[in-house]
C-alpha cells in the first residue's frame, strides 16, 4: 500500500500521513506530533524486520523453525541496530504507528525550520541522507546506518555518516532552510558542496571528500577566511541530489551571535573573542 502524506506549512513543514486499516509508519523518536485516536503507538529499539524481547514472538511464542536460536538472532539483529544508532549519535528508538478499525492519521515533523520532502523507493535504488534526516517511513522501507568519506574523510578531516534506505514504499526526510535537487551530470558529473548542505542523495552518487586547495597561502586563505573549514564534499554521477541552504552550523552560529553568547570576528570561530 502506498502511503498517503501531504507535507503542509512553509517555514517548518510537517508530514500528514493517512493510513489505511493495517498499515504501519514508523519514525525516530522525537519527531512525532500527533495522531488520532485509532492509531496505535508502539516504541522499539530496533527497525523494520526486528522484533523486540520479551514479546509472543508469534503464533507458538518462538517455536517453528525459529526457537531459541531464532530469538538469538533477532536479540543480536536488534543490539548490532542499536549499536551502530547510537555510534552514528542516533536516537536508540523507533515508535510504530498502526491504524485500526478504520482511516488513521498520523503527523510528523522535523527539528529545525526548513523542508520536508517524500521519496519514493521502488526497490531499484537506494536513497542516502544525512545524520539526522529521517523523519519517517513505512513499514516497508529498511532503516540502516552507513559510513562514507573513508579515506577520504579521514584526509579531510572529517567522515560522513549516512542514513542508508532500501525497499519499497515512502520515506520522509527533513532538512533546514530551503531545498534544491541538482543532478551532477547536468554540471559536467561532479558538483563540490559544503559539507553541512548535503540532505540526500540518490545510490550511484559517488561522495568523496576533498580539500579546499593546498597548504600554501591561497588554502589557508580559504580555510581561515571563507568559512567553509578545510574541505568540501564531492558528488559524482547520475541521480538525483538534494541540497539545503541551511547548514545546523550556520544556523547555531546565528542564534548564538544573536544572544551575544559567541562574540566572532571576521575569521569566524577560529579567532573567537568569546571570554566565556
Amino acid at each position: 500500500m502506498t502511503l498517503q502524506q501531504e507535507i503542509v506549512g512553509n517555514a517548518m513543514q510537517m508530514a500528514v500521513c493517512s493510513l489505511n486499516p493495517g498499515q504501519t509508519v514508523y519514525c525516530e523518536a522525537g519527531k512525532f506530533l500527533f495522531k488520532t485516536a485509532n492509531v496505535s503507538m508502539e516504541t522499539r529499539l530496533g527497525g523494520p524486520g526486528a522484533r523486540q524481547g520479551g514479546g509472543s514472538g508469534g503464533p507458538g511464542g518462538g517455536g517453528g523453525s525459529g526457537g531459541m536460536g531464532g530469538m538469538l538472532r533477532q536479540a543480536m539483529g536488534t543490539a548490532m541496530q542499536v549499536g551502530q544508532r547510537a555510534l552514528a549519535g542516533e536516537s536508540l528508538a523507533f515508535q510504530y504507528f498502526t491504524a485500526s478499525g478504520g482511516e488513521g492519521t498520523v503527523g510528523f515533523a522535523g527539528v529545525l525550520p526548513g523542508e520536508m520532502r517524500a521519496l519514493e523507493l521502488n526497490g531499484s535504488r537506494a536513497w542516502f541522507a544525512e545524520k539526522d534526516a529521517f523523519v519517517a517511513a513505512e513499514s516497508t522501507v529498511q532503516f540502516g546506518i552507513a559510513f562514507a568519506g573513508g579515506r577520504q574523510g579521514m584526509s579531510g578531516g572529517e567522515g560522513f555518516i549516512l542514513e542508508k534506505f532500501t525497499g519499497h514504499g515512502t520515506v520522509i526526510i527533513a532538512g533546514a532552510g530551503n531545498f534544491i535537487d541538482l543532478n551532477p551530470a547536468d554540471f559536467g558529473g561532479r558538483i563540490e558542496v559544503d559539507t553541512g548542505c548535503i540532505v540526500a542523495f540518490e545510490e550511484g552518487i559517488q561522495y568523496g571528500v576533498q580539500r579546499i586547495g593546498g597548504l600554501n597561502r591561497q588554502g589557508i586563505m580559504n580555510a581561515v577566511f571563507g568559512g567553509e573549514g578545510l574541505s568540501l564534499a564531492t558528488l559524482e554521477g547520475n541521480g538525483r541530489v538534494i541540497l539545503q541552504s541551511m547548514t545546523i552550523e550556520g544556523l547555531a552560529n546565528a542564534l548564538k551571535k544573536a544572544q551575544g553568547g559567541d562574540k566572532q570576528g571576521p575569521t569566524g570561530g577560529m579567532f573567537s573573542t568569546h571570554a566565556g
